[in-house]
């Protein structure tokens, strides 16, 4: 059956109905980290939001091209284009090069990605290996009278811009007119015509490490610049999705739309997707509030507040953490708090537990659950409606629930339902959501051990002469699947 796929899509505040640019293909950009230090749970969310996106388009057979970029270079320590690089700050505060910070902290982001089970994009482009089509992006808007250089830097005419096509604060709400009357000019102490005016290209000043030449000055590309420039090259303008967090509806991504209108006269994509924020015990996490933890945390269980105060009651795996975020939609805030982890815990336990289970079931020449089959459709429904994985997740403990009875006795189920259950666990558990059973790294080591116990014991048969026992042993082992190959260094096995 054709799927019909719901998006909710930011700009027009509204769910519509996904139709690609170009039939049977997909061009997805999401704005990644800005890698001057270790991912957190603010990175894990917007990774695996888009990460179940990109696999339901898969799974829907499109052809998908997922650009996901690393900011390395322009991203200043205030929106306001003030302040330090957080890059070039950290390489300072740690006396290294500023790439050697960005390939270490983006190192330690793909590690943390690949255990959350988050699947690498198509393309993961990096900012400073673009500067030139920045630089190019830049002139467009400037010949298009959208910007102006001030003392070797160039800031986007907001006014200008809003003036002649009324399209700024489209995507945030902001009413432009509002900022214009109640921001304060600075009466020629800054460089901008108008203070909500944003960099496009800065002027380094002399002590700043990562700068390269352009037409108007030694320096370095305005935050904004990378997506507009990066995923029109990737993807061609416009394309069809652009995600990543709601902090970066504005100014980022309300900048990303006045740029690329200013550079080509329409809109750089189709539909607009935000997931929304996570707070810990509802406060907004933050290093100044001393409640900033980290994946690597999360993960070995321990983390003080700035009161020196244990945070976190216990370490949490990372598919505990990806179906503790999947457990909400990706539209709605999810509060951290050890209670909250530790139910996801319970429920992914659950989940896995009873997949297991369906091997240990018989089946029956009859079926006491008539609504098996309706089970699929019922998932599909929930994923075409703007992706709501919460509906998902509970629909499978439904499964969960009929997969308990039957193994208890209480239920029977036919071949075709164990198998149906068994295909949609498959289909929705494991390869849309992207859950995977933590247990089975674990149990590598567990049959290691016991397969050199059960050799221990076959060596001694064969010392005492009790040929029969290790003949046994061996062909048992066979039967199993497992080869034994003596040796003179003692026996070795395979599958």
């Amino acid at each position: 059956m054709e799927q019909q796929l719901l998006i909710y899509n930011t700009l027009s505040r509204q769910k519509e109905l996904f139709r690609p640019l170009t039939e049977g293909r997909v061009g997805m950009y999401v704005c990644g980290p800005t890698v001057y230090g270790d991912g957190h749970l603010g990175h894990a969310r917007p990774a695996i939001t888009f990460d179940v996106v990109f696999r339901y388009l898969r799974h829907l057979g499109y052809k998908v091209r997922y650009v996901r970029n690393i900011t390395d270079v322009g991203h200043l320590e205030h929106d306001a284009d003030e302040g330090e690089d957080k890059i070039a700050k950290k390489a300072r505060l740690e006396q290294l090069e500023p790439m050697e910070v960005a390939q270490h902290y983006t190192n330690r982001y793909h590690a943390a990605m690949e255990r959350l089970n988050v699947l690498s994009p198509s393309i993961e482009p990096h900012a400073s290996g673009h500067i030139m089509e920045q630089i190019a992006l830049v002139q467009q808007i400037l010949d298009a009278g959208y910007a102006y250089v001030s003392n070797g830097s160039v800031y986007f005419d907001v006014k200008k811009y809003q003036a002649e096509t009324h399209k700024y604060g489209q995507l945030s709400g902001r009413v432009i007119e509002e900022m214009l009357a109640t921001t304060r000019e600075l009466d020629g102490q800054d460089e901008k015509h108008f203070s909500g005016d944003f960099a496009l290209w800065k002027k380094a000043s002399p002590e700043h490490i990562m700068r390269w030449p352009s037409p108007w000055s030694e320096g370095f590309p305005g935050w904004h610049a990378e997506c507009t420039a990066m995923g029109a090259k990737y993807l061609g303008s416009p394309f069809d999705i652009h995600g990543g967090g709601m902090d970066l509806v504005f100014p980022h991504h309300e900048s990303e739309i006045a740029q690329c209108v200013a550079s080509t006269g329409h809109a750089p994509c189709r539909y607009w997707m935000h997931n929304n924020m996570i707070t810990i015990n509802g406060k907004k996490m933050g290093k100044s509030l001393g409640n900033f933890i980290t994946l690597d945390e999360f993960f070995s269980g321990s983390h003080k507040d700035k009161d020196d105060k244990e945070m976190l009651d216990q370490p949490y795996s990372p598919m505990t953490i990806r179906f503790f975020i999947l457990q909400a939609h990706y539209r709605s805030t999810v509060d951290f708090s050890n209670e909250a982890l530790q139910a996801a815990e319970k429920g992914y336990t659950k989940l896995m537990e009873a997949y297991k289970a369906l091997s240990r079931i018989s089946a029956s020449d009859r079926s006491d659950k008539s609504d098996v089959a309706d089970l699929r459709q019922k998932c599909y429904d929930a994923m075409n409606d703007d992706f709501a994985t919460p509906t998902v997740i509970s629909l499978l403990f439904e499964a969960a629930k009929t997969i308990n009875g039957a193994a208890d006795g209480k239920v029977k189920l036919s071949q075709s339902d164990i198998v149906e259950l068994r295909g949609i666990f498959d289909t929705f558990f494991f390869d849309i959501l992207g859950m995977k059973d933590e247990t089975a790294s674990d149990n590598t080591a567990l049959i290691d051990s016991l397969m050199h116990i059960i050799l221990d014991i076959r060596a001694a048969a064969k010392a005492s002469k009790d040929w029969a026992t290790s003949d046994k042993i061996r062909d048992a082992l066979k039967e199993a699947g497992v080869t034994v190959k003596d040796g003179k260094d003692g026996a070795t096995y395979s599958y």
